[in-house]
């Protein structure tokens, strides 16, 4: 029984390693698209998002048959749920990728980014595509040195988007009302994204650690427990 119940756990981690592979081509396709005005890669994109959608929804099923089965305790219950929440969470990334191509989709032929802006969002893509690969990269390693490179990405991103609201409020924007929209959102999801990505590294390192960083950073619990 023992080892069915263990398969079953592979399996999960298993899927959870397919959605970040797919969350990672997603976010990539879609940051090109955006700098290029690519309409054949957005559209891909958005066509492919089903593909994660329907992966979290066989995930979350093998984990609720988990629970009600097996009835696991301490660590494996930690495994199961924290399944369960990282599945939602890349589920959310990928649909902040599809929010991006979808930009780049309603402006086409033009870009979406205005000129001034595009090495900006270069360095937004550059970073949300280190943050996919990473958390791919955790998901299966658990390598905690790979949780805190993700933590340094999305500060990053996180300087980034404050960087594109210097840029709309110091008095030499020009761009038109859909531009100023546009940069607005994207680098929203940006930004979104990589708080995604370290939510999923906190989740790791806890499963690893037995702790669970809140957002100021300081440990949620202090007993520590074998992952």
């Amino acid at each position: 029984m023992r080892e069915i119940f263990e398969a079953e756990l592979k399996q999960v981690g298993d899927d959870l390693a397919e959605m970040s592979r797919l969350v990672e081509s997603a976010v990539n396709r879609a940051g090109q698209a955006l700098l290029t005005a690519d309409l054949q890669l957005a559209q891909s994109v958005i066509g492919d998002d089903h593909a994660i959608d329907a992966l979290e929804r066989e995930l979350d099923e093998r984990c609720v048959l988990l629970l009600a089965q097996q009835q696991p305790v301490a660590t494996d219950l930690r495994v199961v749920v924290s399944a369960l929440r990282m599945s939602a969470t890349l589920e959310r990334m990928g649909d902040l990728a599809r929010h991006i191509a979808q930009v780049a989709r309603g402006r086409y032929p033009s870009r979406a980014i205005e000129p001034s802006l595009h090495r900006t969002f270069e360095q937004m893509h550059d970073a949300a595509v280190r943050v996919a690969r990473r958390t791919t990269t955790l998901l299966t390693t658990r390598d905690l040195t790979v949780a805190a490179n993700i933590e340094r990405d999305d500060d990053l991103l996180d300087k980034l988007h404050q960087d594109t609201f210097t840029a709309l409020l110091d008095g030499t924007w020009n761009g038109t009302p859909q531009e100023t929209v546009d940069v607005t959102l994207v680098g929203r999801y940006y930004e979104r994204f990589g708080d995604h990505g370290v939510s999923i590294a906190k989740r790791v390192t806890y499963l690893v650690t037995g702790d669970f960083a809140d957002d100021r950073g300081t440990p949620a619990g202090s007993a520590r427990a074998s992952a």
